[in-house]
């Protein structure tokens, strides 16, 4: 698994000019293609179909719309909220998009819409929200959102170790991504350990193109950190596995999808 180096990055501010939108804006254009070969897909839906048993669902960070527009394809009632323009946008163009309630909403917003039986937030979307403070806010979002007896869904990388940042996140610092005739494509990122935080931008070099910076930010946590944030709102862990598939969780799992619930 991927470690980040250990020399600190002087007067860390943030990213300036990074929002709630950035992310998606940046990268709305080329999510699928560039995404679709690291997602699961039809074992989420899956999952999160079983779950809602018929109810009603609300994805935050619908992006595209990958998990929502096949759950609302089955009939199931979903609502997905996004700050992004851009992502919705993509989302509405597609097949089966009109079947999504797509809401422009940051997660950090007051909910739309009646309880939900299931809410979720899937491959890290949840550490887009960069600061402590509001990722509780998201949970405490999400409590007041669900029926009694709804189930929350977190999908998210585990952390190797209190230093790491993603497993496959940016290493080396700047890395060539994409090498063809027509277009380059850098990664650069800096690392803040002690609070948690990694940033970084995409750099596209193309003919068609120009200069396309993509940018993006996170503040990722342990499943226990999450555990800590699920529990002061009165969520409590139901199931945590390492797959969408079902596999175990184990000490070296790299990724988990965890199941919270508010009890009846």
């Amino acid at each position: 698994m991927w470690r980040p180096r250990t020399e600190r990055v002087l007067d860390w501010t943030g990213m300036h000019g990074y929002g709630p939108s950035t992310y998606g804006d940046g990268f709305a254009d080329v999510y699928d293609e560039w995404y679709d070969s690291v997602l699961v897909t039809d074992e989420a839906v899956d999952i999160l179909a079983g779950l809602a048993d018929g109810g009603s669902l609300l994805e935050l960070g619908v992006g595209t719309g990958r998990l929502a527009i096949p759950l609302a394809a089955r009939g199931l009632r979903v609502t997905g909220i996004d700050a992004s323009a851009a992502m919705l946008a993509e989302l509405r163009r597609k097949p089966g998009g009109e079947l999504v309630d797509a809401v422009g909403l940051d997660m950090r917003d007051p909910y739309p819409g009646d309880p939900y039986d299931v809410v979720f937030v899937a491959y890290n979307t949840l550490f887009n929200v960069t600061d402590v403070a509001d990722q509780r806010l998201v949970f405490g979002r999400v409590a007041a959102a669900l029926r009694p007896g709804g189930a929350f869904v977190v999908e998210a990388f585990v952390p190797a170790g209190t230093d790491a940042a993603p497993p496959g996140g940016a290493a080396p610092p700047m890395d060539l991504r994409q090498l063809a005739a027509e277009r380059v494509v850098l990664s650069v990122h800096r690392h803040d350990a002690a609070n948690q935080r990694v940033e970084g931008s995409y750099i596209e070099l193309s003919n068609r193109h120009g200069v396309r910076l993509r940018p993006w930010s996170i503040r990722y946590c342990t499943p226990e950190q999450l555990d800590d944030m699920a529990g002061s709102v009165g969520l409590v862990m139901e199931r945590r596995c390492s797959t969408w598939s079902g596999a175990p969780y184990t000490c070296d799992a790299e990724h988990h999808v965890t199941t919270y619930r508010l009890p009846d």
